[in-house]
């Protein structure tokens, strides 16, 4: 579908891909971005967009000279990542309960983390980098250390699918675990105090911002990027555990290789070139979909995902969809359902069916064909994968 331009006066405009009419709230929350002096070309707001801290999940926000770091959002590098694996789903029949106990064995979830840290996580370079983080994080290192290669809690999971030729796929979805929410909300903090003391008169303070070139910005933008690392690495390490645990059950231990990998972000900010510019681009709830780039679109733990490519679409600033969106609260959606419903609507995926993953019914989530059909012009699909297994944070 082509965008639409919001019929709104701000400095910037708003162009939408959104499959729903947007509320007087998301109306709100685009306008506070688009009227911010330092944004670039215009706002896009992605298939999914619903609301959020500061900024809509879902938009994306090129910027000249600053950086908003709640806009970028408290789970630093949150992503996917994905492999598609040489098994056929029939050598799958009657093990599925075995590998998700594995699973549950293997990669702790929610608040829970590793008892020992293994040997690939010591190894890892950016730990020299530990003492040069923002000095509220200082006493942390231990606990990150654990934490690596962990799922965390909300809306992460792990799943094991099928594609439409029976080909059996990895998945799964994380973040930079307490170490990246910890960093993003010291930040977050300075830049609420800056605005303070400036006088700034913001349209929401959660829109608070650093200057390129100052050293807060600096000291935001170095600790940005160590967190958007952990977060990649994290599912690097998580990836091979869940791998290993495939073989075993399925190639008798024996390793194996991967068809096709791809691990992307979707809560993140880079330096890229877009209309001839070098600038600054939040993702919030978004994925870059640049030619040739392979994304990942997952639905919720009853519904289809999606292996994409990129279009480059420019007015997108190269960007698509990072799943279905919420339609509902997590409060909401533990008033509206039942765990008969959870049941219901979980039928043939081996997952927990119990209260403490109601507010994760795919009932609480858009239609995900529906956000797919609104972003043709942004991404095409490589491979659609329906869970056969899922493990919720």
């Amino acid at each position: 579908m082509p965008y639409e331009k919001l019929e709104i006066s701000t400095a910037s405009p708003v162009l939408s891909w959104a499959n729903h009419p947007l509320g007087s709230e998301e109306i709100k929350m685009a306008k506070n971005v688009a009227s911010l002096p330092f944004v670039f070309k215009h706002v896009a707001l992605m298939p999914d967009v619903h609301l959020g801290k500061g900024a809509l999940v879902g938009s994306v926000i090129a910027t000249k000279e600053a950086i908003i770091p709640a806009a970028v959002g408290v789970d630093i590098g949150c992503g996917m990542a994905a492999i598609k694996t040489p098994f056929q789903g029939e050598q799958l029949e009657g093990k599925l309960k075995k590998i998700r106990l594995d699973i549950e064995a293997a990669i702790p979830t929610g608040f829970n983390d590793n008892k020992e840290v293994e040997k690939s996580v010591t190894n890892w370079q950016k730990w020299r980098e530990f003492k040069e983080l923002h000095p509220g994080v200082q006493n942390l290192q231990e606990k990150a250390m654990r934490q690596m290669g962990s799922l965390g809690g909300g809306n992460h999971f792990i799943e094991v699918c099928l594609d439409t030729e029976n080909q059996v796929w990895l998945m799964l979805h994380s973040g930079s675990r307490n170490i990246g929410n910890m960093l993003a909300q010291s930040h977050i903090s300075t830049a609420k105090e800056l605005a303070k003391m400036a006088g700034n008169k913001l349209p929401d303070p959660d829109l608070a911002y650093f200057v390129a070139n100052t050293p807060e910005f600096q000291s935001y933008w170095h600790d940005l990027q160590w967190a958007q690392e952990y977060a990649r690495f994290n599912r690097d390490v998580m990836m091979v555990r869940f791998k290993r645990i495939l073989e075993k059950h399925l190639a008798g231990g024996k390793a194996t290789k991967p068809l096709l990998e791809v691990n992307c972000h979707h809560n993140y900010a880079e330096k890229e070139l877009h209309f001839g510019e070098e600038v600054y681009v939040t993702r919030k709830g978004a994925v870059r979909a640049q030619t040739e780039d392979y994304g990942i679109i997952p639905g919720s733990m009853g519904a289809k995902s999606f292996i994409v490519k990129g279009k480059g679409c420019a007015n997108s600033f190269c960007s698509c969809s990072h799943g279905a969106g919420r339609l509902l609260s997590r409060n909401k959606a533990k008033n509206v359902y039942t765990l008969d419903d959870l049941i219901d609507q979980t039928k043939g995926v081996e997952c927990r069916k119990d209260t403490g993953v109601l507010d994760e019914i795919p009932g609480a989530y858009k239609p995900i064909e529906q956000v797919m059909a609104n972003q043709a012009d942004l991404v095409e699909v490589v491979a659609t994968l329906k869970q056969v297994v899922c493990v919720k944070g």
